[in-house]
């Protein structure tokens, strides 16, 4: 598993640039993630902007629901259906007019949803 030879692992040599020291065997870092099964390899893993992309997402659909609130001074559903519309349109508008309609149907749809499977959960799941 961690022959020398093998091309999908480099040395790691600490004393590199400084001096000549035999510590090149004695480190050999994996180049690629290491997984313990092959199911766990296979799995699709989100990049870093992906990542972070998630909780900007957030911020912008509280953000412009704050703002919703604060200027129809109410807070129903209609401020939440409309962040989420919102939030799609402009995390799409890049890609064009059309585009950035369909994500903010989506969004519109999907934070409706939200609400109102949390309010048939309050009103029907006694907790």
């Amino acid at each position: 598993m961690n022959d020398p030879n093998d091309h999908k692992y480099r040395k790691y040599h600490p004393y590199q640039g400084l001096y000549d020291v035999p510590a090149q065997n004695l480190y050999s870092l994996p180049t690629s993630p290491e997984f313990l099964f092959d199911e766990e390899a296979l799995h699709q893993r989100r990049s870093w902007s992906e990542s972070l992309q998630n909780p900007c997402r957030g911020a912008w659909r509280d953000g412009i629901e704050s703002g919703l609130i604060h200027w129809r001074d109410t807070d129903d559903l209609v401020n939440t259906v409309l962040a989420g519309l919102g939030t799609g349109a402009i995390y799409r508008a890049a890609k064009g007019p059309r585009s950035a309609a369909i994500a903010g149907a989506i969004g519109g749809i999907a934070a409706a949803a939200a609400v109102a499977g949390k309010q048939a959960v309050k009103r029907y799941v006694p907790i």
